[in-house]
């Protein structure tokens, strides 16, 4: 039985040198870069190679990232659409804007 919604199981780092959270499946890597900013975090790029697209690895390392805001007490700055989308479809994120 296969559910379109199913998201991968990514397992998702946090490489705090490049100041991204990433993942790589079969090779290619897939990340979310931010900026500290006083209290607050600033998502700048969400980068999903071709390799991997429409597998939802974009809204995972998205949600990741706003989950580890959410950790931190701090609050985002979606400076990337991609991440300005996922948190206006996704209400229980806007606290966090």
């Amino acid at each position: 039985m296969s559910n379109q919604e199913s998201k991968p199981n990514l397992d998702i780092t946090h490489n705090e040198s490049a100041k991204r959270f990433e993942t790589t499946i079969d090779g290619h890597t897939g990340y979310i870069s931010y900026q500290n900013s006083q209290d607050k975090l600033v998502y700048d790029h969400t980068i999903v190679p071709e390799q991997l697209g429409g597998r939802g690895v974009g809204s995972a390392l998205v949600k990741h990232a706003l989950n580890y805001a959410r950790e931190q007490n701090k609050k985002v700055v979606p400076q990337c659409s991609f991440v300005a989308s996922y948190i206006s479809k996704h209400p229980e994120y806007q606290d966090l804007v």
